[in-house]
């Protein structure tokens, strides 16, 4: 399935004792380019998350958010550094002694020192972390993962109904051509029944150089290749493997093509479709910006 580059995803759970939310969000980028931000203390969180995101997703540039916020905890211990206490304390009296403070030494005073005191925490299991915050990750990835999808079949019904157009015009092209070709037969032979007047004209010349006008500006290989770089695109979009890369060069193809026949053709019929054929190639190849 077809799948754009742009989504979104998030997931939020209370599991093992821990709120976790996980964010996730991307945009176009030519190769696959992660960013995480994860809660100070799980770092350890980032290769885990990072393998598991370059198994779902191939292209784009990918912003991670995860937040933990441990809601019950037994097992941290808040421990007082008495012997930074009694220096602040020591400080302060000495303080208060030379300069005739009255104001008492208190534990508002002595709080604002955070250093005096440390949160003893016993480490974390982190395997246990990790399978936790991988539920929620998976979960995440999953609506990230729908959203580029529903995107992506909309891009898909844009490409197909623009080639679709294209098609119709490539095949008036083939039925205008000929035309081309007949008419500088007639314009060649009333050229030359106004200079011989009376005389009488050479056919096979004539045959000759219309044969040669028609080899210069014969289109039929390039509006055989256009439709089989079309048919390529309906069998690309089917595809269920990140094919952005594929139909962006098969895009600059078509462009060829279409380059080729506006330079060989000497009709101006031919010449307008050829400028709508290109400015549907480009929206095409603006919507293939947004593939995976």
């Amino acid at each position: 399935m077809l799948k754009s580059m742009t989504g979104y995803g998030r997931h939020e759970e209370i599991i093992s004792g821990r709120h976790i939310t996980v964010e996730i969000k991307a945009v176009n980028h030519k190769f696959l380019e992660i960013s995480q931000r994860i809660t100070r203390g799980y770092l350890f969180l980032e290769d885990p998350i990072k393998t598991y995101l370059q198994s779902r997703v191939s292209r784009g540039k990918i912003d991670v958010y995860v937040q933990i916020e441990t809601l019950e905890s037994n097992d941290a211990k808040v421990l007082v550094n008495h012997t930074l206490v009694k220096g602040y304390v020591d400080a302060f009296q000495e303080i208060k002694e030379t300069y005739e403070i009255t104001e008492d030494i208190s534990l508002t005073l002595l709080s604002k020192y955070a250093d005096i005191l440390t949160l003893n925490k016993t480490p974390e299991d982190e395997d246990e972390v990790v399978a936790s915050v991988k539920q929620i990750v998976e979960k995440a990835v999953d609506a990230f993962v729908l959203m580029r999808e529903t995107e992506g079949e909309r891009l898909k019904a844009d490409m197909l109904m623009r080639a679709a157009h294209i098609i119709e015009i490539v095949s008036e092209i083939e039925k205008t051509s000929p035309k081309t070709v007949q008419k500088y037969e007639e314009r060649l032979r009333l050229k030359l029944e106004e200079v011989l007047q009376d005389k009488q004209i050479d056919e096979q010349r004539i045959l000759t150089e219309a044969a040669l006008f028609a080899d210069k500006v014969a289109v039929d290989e390039e509006t055989v290749r256009l439709k089989s770089h079309f048919k390529q695109l309906e069998n690309m979009v089917e595809s269920d493997a990140p094919v952005g890369r594929k139909i962006d060069f098969l895009v600059q193809e078509m462009n060829r093509e279409a380059n080729t026949i506006a330079s060989k053709s000497m009709n101006s019929e031919i010449a307008y479709m050829i400028v709508e054929i290109k400015a549907e190639i480009e929206k095409i190849r603006e919507q293939v910006q947004n593939i995976e």
